[in-house]
């Protein structure tokens, strides 16, 4: 690694007595030892914390979607950045979140690597500080000790490619201090969701599927549980709330953070009347059947989507979305706006994506279409968009699957006929997940998204 200053080789055909370098290499460890007393401060450096791990990053480009910035902080030896092939400069940066001291830089490249390159710290994330220069690079693992930079955030600038490809990071590591101490710890927190839950059964028939996501959702252990409406069927009784859906995911009902669904509005004693005897305040936490809550740096929106059509629920919803003071936003409810499914797209909700989508939210979870399905991020217009939201259909908690009809444009992954649920991992930065089926098997797994 070349950083701004080396020592000079000794010249051309010399070769240095073994009594001097013994010498030179005594004089060198008092120099350093003596160093090490009178600055502290240093001696300490190589144990700096890492201050990175999932920290929201961007990049100048992206090969493809699931090669995003936010896959060379996440820790993960499996996943990488990479860029666009082929063109010179390119760069990635990672926002820290505050003022930063930063003592070491550590890159591990893929085959893709810098020859050259410099990084760099800022305060705005518009002026530059150099701290460390690469210009001979050969890929594999660039270690950057002893470094003396301050800023927000940093950034690794290629200026020349080691390969005919791009650039690809497996991981980049900042380690140092923020605001003068160790930033908290990386809020990273794991939640388990699923839609369209109990129907009339029991586990004592081998064909009745939510006792089977019950157990697997309760294995997971999840910081809390979502559920995206119709969470009894078929009438949503308070009686068969006590007969069903009590017997198995009413196991952790204390955890649960719930949305009524279409079939909670046909309970013959009244619309939502069996599921707010059953839930209570749990799903009424604010005296309605939508409210908010925070978990580490992220807002989330638990909505009612069949009273969209009222104006109480709009207004609640922007006076909301105005007062999150979180970075994250994530918001769920019954009828997705897009799916691939039985009953289609349901534009009932569209308002709200507008609103959301206003507000920067990253992540929208529904049921309603009995099946699994994820979206590439998009715009309430359903156009392909970088900034846009992230929709998931959950709808595989335990009711009857319904089959794939019409594929939807921004659909990447579509699964039907197999029972699961959603395990959902946040971090302060960003969010992944995986559809487990029933059998504890992973269906699929996600890109990792950085928060907007």
């Amino acid at each position: 690694m070349h950083l701004y200053a080396s020592t000079p080789p000794p010249a051309p055909g010399s070769r240095p007595r073994p009594t001097l370098l013994l010498a030179a290499a005594a004089a060198v460890l008092v120099l350093v030892a003596g160093l090490l007393l009178a600055w502290p401060g240093r001696a300490g450096a190589a144990a700096d914390p890492l201050i990175s791990r999932g920290k929201p990053a961007t990049a100048s480009s992206a090969e493809s979607a699931s090669l995003g910035a936010a896959n060379a902080f996440d820790g993960a030896a499996s996943t990488r950045w990479a860029s666009a092939e082929g063109k010179d400069p390119q760069w990635i940066r990672v926002d820290l979140g505050a003022g930063a001291t930063v003592s070491r830089v550590k890159l591990t490249w893929e085959s893709a690597y810098a020859k050259a390159y410099r990084v760099e710290v800022s305060a705005d994330g518009a002026t530059w500080t150099r701290i460390a220069e690469e210009k001979a690079g050969n890929g594999g693992t660039d270690d950057l000790t002893g470094l003396a930079g301050q800023g927000r955030y940093l950034r690794v600038y290629g200026t020349a490619r080691g390969t005919a490809y791009g650039y690809s990071l497996y991981e980049a590591e900042v380690y140092g201090t923020v605001d003068g101490g160790t930033p908290p710890g990386g809020g990273a927190f794991t939640v388990v969701a699923a839609g369209d839950i109990a129907a009339q059964c029991t586990a004592s028939d081998s064909g009745c599927a939510h006792p089977k996501t019950a157990a697997l959702a309760r294995r997971i252990d999840p910081k809390f549980y979502l559920t995206m409406g119709d969470n009894q069927y078929d009438d949503a009784r308070i009686a068969d709330f006590r007969a069903y859906y009590d017997k198995s995911w009413g196991a952790f009902k204390a955890k649960t953070r719930p949305v009524p669904g279409n079939h909670e509005t046909y309970d013959p004693a009244g619309s939502l009347a069996g599921y707010k005897a059953y839930f209570g305040s749990i799903a009424y936490p604010q005296g309605k059947s939508y409210y908010s809550f925070d978990e580490g740096n992220w807002h989330f929106i638990a909505l009612d989507s069949n009273a969209f059509d009222q104006a109480a629920q709009i207004d609640w919803l922007k006076a909301d979305l105005a007062a999150n003071g979180k970075q994250c936003i994530a918001a769920y409810w019954h009828h997705p706006l897009y799916s691939s499914g039985g009953h289609g797209n349901d534009p009932v909700s569209k308002p709200v994506w507008k609103l959301l989508y206003a507000a920067k939210a990253d992540l929208v979870l529904n049921g309603h279409d009995h099946h699994y399905e994820r979206f590439a991020p998009q715009n309430p217009d359903g156009k392909a968009a970088a900034d846009g939201i992230v929709e998931i259909v959950g709808g595989m908690g335990g009711a009857e699957p319904y089959p794939i009809e019409q594929v939807q444009p921004n659909s990447q992954k579509r699964i039907s006929g197999q029972y699961g649920v959603l395990k959902l991992d946040f971090t302060d930065a960003g969010y992944s997940w995986t559809y487990v089926a029933a059998d504890g098997s992973v269906k699929d797994t996600s890109p990792k998204y950085s928060c907007h």
